[in-house]
């Protein structure tokens, strides 16, 4: 397999955990697809860490990789000021005064 497939491949997953973990969380997200899809990789690694901590080896699943990027959306949600049904207002942008 060519290293651009393989590229491809790790974008499209990152793409459908990021979806499915927005998904997950009420309330619309302003984020873009690349965004979404560096969401999906974040959550996918941090679920690996989490597996090789708790197990030594193996590979984290769909579930866990989604929870993580679940957890990791509600942390920025949080960090924008929004709450769990309410994202916030994105960087350089200002809510309602």
């Amino acid at each position: 397999m060519s290293l651009l497939v393989y590229l491809i491949l790790i974008a499209f997953s990152g793409l459908i955990v990021g979806g499915l973990a927005r998904l997950a969380l009420p309330g619309p997200d302003p984020m873009t697809i690349l965004q979404t899809i560096a969401l999906g990789l974040a959550g996918n690694l941090v679920a690996g860490v989490v597996v090789w901590l708790i197990w030594g080896h193996g590979v984290p699943g769909i579930v866990l990789s989604v929870a993580c990027s679940t957890l990791l959306l509600y942390f920025i949600r949080r960090a924008r000021g929004g709450s769990l049904t309410r994202p916030g207002a994105p960087p350089g942008q200002h809510g309602p005064r």
